[in-house]
């Protein structure tokens, strides 16, 4: 039997030992501590439910769940059973059961066990729901308990590591959760019914395109070939699908950044991205707006939100901004005309720390600054094209270009283009990207030589658009790692 942790105290220790000193005892008498069949026909919410019909018809129910509670009152015990409906109180009588059976369940099984009970619905004479339990059977033995729901995981690094016993902990906490499903529910089945086509990208690359970050990097034996871990949801993929002749795809899947993480950053995250032929970034917009506001009403009931002290209202048609503009006003900076060197001081002045001295991070990081005072919801337009490596150009203003960003609490949630088909101008651009990863820039994008290939084929006229679950995470107010399952941990130090 394997030891404690060594990150134990002595009293959880204890515990511990002492549930395994009763499994031993169990198996002694035969009893399975871990069979694999249970005979449960129904959740402990329909008994909920059909209490009164249950009362009346006296029908036998086999519940099973975990044990959440247990007290002694001679020979009557009550306990509370959970499972993932909800929970009721059991009622465990000694001449019921037998002698042999009431003692070997106040001996033997504890809180956090879970067991199969058969037995009746009746009322308690205070009018509580219950259930009379006529046999039990254990399911399976913890060995540890589970923290006291009030005292217990109150530590944010033990409720991430131990997130199963959060879950059980804070049922709150389950419903994000739910609800989280119900998000990424409703937006599939909107793109659905705009008829775009479901499709699945590799999540692995040779290159990685679509977003400017620092990639993962693997290696493939097969192929003794290092690989990386995408950074965009098949952006290079599904434009090359526009080619093949699909109009309309989506995809929803996995992305990969190997990036600092904050309360709106993680390494690994869901996104959404999809790609419309035929359509600009104009009707991207709109197309972007109706899904949001579809998400709002149908997920959460409501348009308006509150995020990190930012109040913003969904509904309606959404203001554009202009990045230019906006730059230049909290800051005093044009970014096509102003120099690096001008750069770097007004970032100085600002007090905003920043990474390397060439142009397009310090412009990116002029704009993360003027973005955290806006509430939103606006359209952030007319980005300049040094950030925008696959965004076509403005027709009056070649410095500029056909790209939207949707900014919500000082965030960006949101990002779409109409998409570059020119296959001599994405050459250019493509160089102009090697050359920052040639001067240490870990996060310019790597050149898809053979996405320029394609392009020489043709591509249509595309509106490309993509949102990631930090959209939920704003809509629910919490840091993105509270809502993901299970955020990565680094493993504990045994000392």
């Amino acid at each position: 039997m394997a030891a404690a942790y060594k990150h134990e105290d002595k009293a959880s220790s204890s515990e511990r030992e002492d549930r395994l000193k009763k499994l031993e005892l169990l198996k002694q008498q035969g009893i399975n501590p871990y069979p694999a069949q249970t005979g449960r026909d129904r959740e402990i919410a329909a008994v909920i439910a059909e209490f009164s019909s249950l009362i009346s018809s006296q029908t036998s129910l086999c519940l099973a769940g975990r044990l959440r509670s247990k007290r002694e009152h001679g020979n009557l015990a009550f306990a509370d059973l959970a499972d993932g409906s909800g929970g009721i109180q059991l009622a465990f009588s000694k001449k019921d059961l037998g002698a042999d059976s009431y003692k070997s369940f106040l001996k033997l099984i504890d809180i956090s066990d879970f067991i199969e009970i058969t037995g009746i619905a009746f009322l308690t004479q205070r009018g509580e729901k219950s259930v009379l339990v006529k046999e039990w059977r254990l399911l399976s033995k913890a060995i540890r308990p589970v923290p006291d729901a009030w005292y217990g995981l109150k530590d944010e690094d033990e409720r991430f590591r131990k997130r199963y016993l959060d879950f059980l902990l804070n049922p709150e906490l389950r419903e994000v959760f739910i609800k989280k499903s119900r998000f990424w529910e409703v937006a599939r089945s909107f793109m659905k019914e705009k008829g775009f086509f479901e499709v699945e990208t590799p999540t692995l690359e040779t290159t990685t395109g679509g977003a400017e970050a620092n990639p993962f990097k693997t290696h493939h034996d097969d192929y003794d070939l290092d690989v990386y871990l995408r950074i965009s949801v098949g952006e290079l993929w599904q434009k090359r699908l526009m080619a093949a002749g699909f109009e309309k795809t989506f995809e929803i899947g996995r992305v990969y950044r190997n990036e600092g993480s904050s309360p709106d950053h993680l390494q690994e995250f869901t996104n959404l991205e999809f790609y419309l032929a035929y359509a600009d970034y104009e009707q991207g917009m709109k197309l972007a707006q109706e899904l949001y506001q579809k998400i709002a009403k149908e997920v959460f009931g409501t348009t308006k939100f509150t995020t990190k002290n930012f109040q913003y209202d969904l509904a309606g048609n959404w203001p554009k901004l202009d990045y230019r503009s906006e730059v230049l006003k909290q800051t005093g900076i044009d970014v096509i005309k102003d120099t690096e060197k001008k750069m770097v001081a007004a970032l100085d002045k600002l007090g905003v720390k920043y990474e390397g001295d060439n142009r397009e991070r310090l412009v990116d990081t002029l704009w993360k600054y003027c973005r955290r005072k806006i509430a939103g919801p606006v359209f952030l337009i007319n980005h300049p094209k040094l950030v925008s490596p696959l965004a076509k150009a403005l027709p009056n203003d070649p410095e500029l270009t056909e790209r939207f960003q949707i900014i919500i609490a000082g965030s960006e949630v949101g990002n779409g283009f109409s998409e570059l088909n020119d296959p001599i101008d994405q050459a250019r651009r493509f160089s102009l990207q090697q050359e920052l990863i040639d001067r240490g820039d870990k996060e310019a994008m790597m050149p898809d030589w053979e996405f320029v290939e394609m392009l020489e084929h043709g591509m249509p006229p595309t509106c490309g658009f993509g949102f990631g679950e930090r959209l939920f995470a704003f809509l629910v107010d919490k840091p993105v790692r509270e809502t993901t399952l299970f955020p990565l941990m680094k493993p504990r130090k045994e000392e």
